[in-house]
């Protein structure tokens, strides 16, 4: 980690990196959208409305994903002062909290036709709702304070102390009595899904994946050359040729 926490450092290998993850994105979510649309068939009880799942559940799967990445980089932030970890958490949180919004906004509109409801207070649901509040609770927090660091570590904690909602997100159907159906993927005894409707839902997985990470060291990118921008100017104002000027 520490080898990568020189920023040039890190901008050549973003800048190495980023071509590929741009296609491997366009191309993945190509592929996966055919397979979803055309390659896959409809269920014989749900009809065309299943193919929502395979925006829905990378959907998920990623909001979780990213807030276990974003509590993981406000831990090494905290405890190791890695100067990249608080730029990553940043960076992180506003695609996170898109896909939670994703997963909530498809979420609604495929338990309308299956529940007759667009919203339920399920454990599930409502879980979800709750992780979608911390990813706005943190960037709300690490904005807060004149003093950066001050909103940063404000931010870290909230993060850390949320991790507990992802097991409950895990668990909650199996914990309690709940409308929204049991695990299909991960589960003991291998996936439930028919293959021909699993192969597109990896593909989209790993699309939404490479997805992440292209926006990510997009953003990373820009949150350093704003650093270093404020930096310089934060320099000129100081430097005794400035204070003259105003004089």
């Amino acid at each position: 980690m520490q080898r990568f926490a020189n920023p040039r450092r890190f901008k050549r290998l973003s800048a190495a990196l980023l071509p590929w993850t741009g296609l491997a994105t366009l191309g993945l979510f190509a592929v996966g959208a055919w397979l979803a649309l055309l390659g896959s068939p409809k269920d014989y009880q749900q009809s065309d409305t299943v193919r929502i799942m395979y925006v829905h559940v990378p959907a998920a799967w990623m909001a979780m994903f990213v807030y276990a990445n974003l509590a993981l980089a406000s831990a090494v932030a905290l405890v190791w002062r890695h100067p990249l970890a608080e730029v990553a958490g940043k960076a992180m949180a506003p695609i996170g909290a898109c896909f939670t919004a994703i997963c909530l906004v498809t979420g609604s509109l495929w338990g309308k036709p299956m529940w007759g409801a667009w919203w339920v207070w399920d454990a599930r649901l409502t879980s979800v709702l709750l992780l979608f509040f911390l990813y706005l609770g943190y960037m709300a927090l690490a904005n807060a304070f004149d003093d950066e660091a001050r909103g940063a570590r404000a931010a870290a904690i909230l993060a850390i102390v949320g991790v507990i909602n992802l097991p409950i997100i895990k668990f909650s159907v199996d914990w309690w009595n709940t409308l929204h159906q049991p695990a299909s993927v991960g589960r003991m005894g291998g996936p439930s899904i028919h293959p021909s409707m699993l192969t597109p839902l990896m593909v989209m997985a790993v699309a939404y994946g490479m997805f992440f990470v292209t926006v990510l060291l997009w953003r990373m990118e820009a949150a350093l050359i704003e650093r270093r921008l404020a930096a310089r100017r934060l320099l000129a104002e100081m430097s005794p040729g400035a204070g003259a000027q105003r004089a």
